[in-house]
């Protein structure tokens, strides 16, 4: 990976189809983003042989590209020590715009840094050297918590006929016309989407969007409204951010 480029299906990586090893394919999709090369190979056999469907890049705006590409995945997992812009900088660029869980793996063991990843970025932080089976349990545990995407994780991720979202390109479709969205509204979008048909609390919603700042409800209604102006039919009835009174918010799930 040393030289810069993104393995996606990478043959030194990737499992040979009629492998003993070789499992039913996971639905979960995972972005792995990692300069070190013997490191990619480890991380990318490990994972792919649990079943995960695997992409790499060596730096941030390689990954940040490859998102563009093909979509968000499920989940990042991140080394620090990057070329250019470090690991760091890719955690806060993509949530900028989305909720995407990121596992970090770094060879830093310093307190502050691990502390400082896990409260602003990272759902969870791993040290190297670590035992591959530790990786593939923490990223499980993950993304048991979070639970699956309903929607295929694709580019342009069609809702129905009338909206289509680019979470990379913070922009919607309606009826085909596309409509810019702030980061902050893709975001609010992103965590409503990954959690269609369930109900999302506001207090969830806040920790998310602010994790270090104190913000009221009602700064987060005033996102929401400006959302639905863009993206809704009818914004006074709503019928993809649905009010759950005491509750939240809930996105309709994907129909079949």
């Amino acid at each position: 990976m040393a030289n810069g480029r993104v393995w996606e299906h990478s043959e030194e990586i990737r499992l040979v189809q009629g492998s003993q090893d070789l499992v039913v394919p996971h639905p979960y999709r995972l972005l792995v983003i990692e300069d070190e090369r013997d490191m990619v190979h480890l991380i990318g056999y490990t994972l792919r042989r649990a079943g995960y469907e695997v992409f790499c890049a060596a730096t941030v705006e390689e990954a940040l590209d490859l998102i563009e590409r093909i979509g968000l995945p499920h989940m990042a997992i991140v080394d620090l020590m990057l070329p250019g812009a470090g690991g760091f900088e890719f955690c806060r660029r993509v949530q900028e715009f989305s909720d995407l869980p990121i596992l970090i793996i770094s060879a830093i063991h310093d307190k502050d840094t691990i502390i400082r990843g896990i409260r602003l970025y990272a759902e969870d932080y791993i040290t190297k050297p670590f035992d591959p089976q530790e990786l593939v349990a923490r990223v499980e545990r993950v993304l048991r918590r979070i639970g699956s995407f309903a929607y295929a994780l694709q580019p342009v991720i069609r809702v129905d006929n009338n909206l289509a979202i680019d979470f990379a390109r913070q922009q919607a479709y309606v009826r085909g016309a596309p409509v810019t969205m702030t980061p902050l509204e893709t975001k609010i979008l992103y965590i409503l989407m990954r959690n269609a048909g369930r109900p999302v609390s506001t207090d969830f919603l806040l920790r998310r969007l602010w994790p270090c700042e104190e913000v009221y409800e009602d700064a987060l209604r005033v996102h929401i409204h400006r959302l639905r102006q863009k993206i809704e039919p009818d914004p006074s009835r709503a019928s993809y951010i649905i009010t759950q009174r005491g509750v939240g918010y809930l996105f309709p799930p994907a129909s079949n």
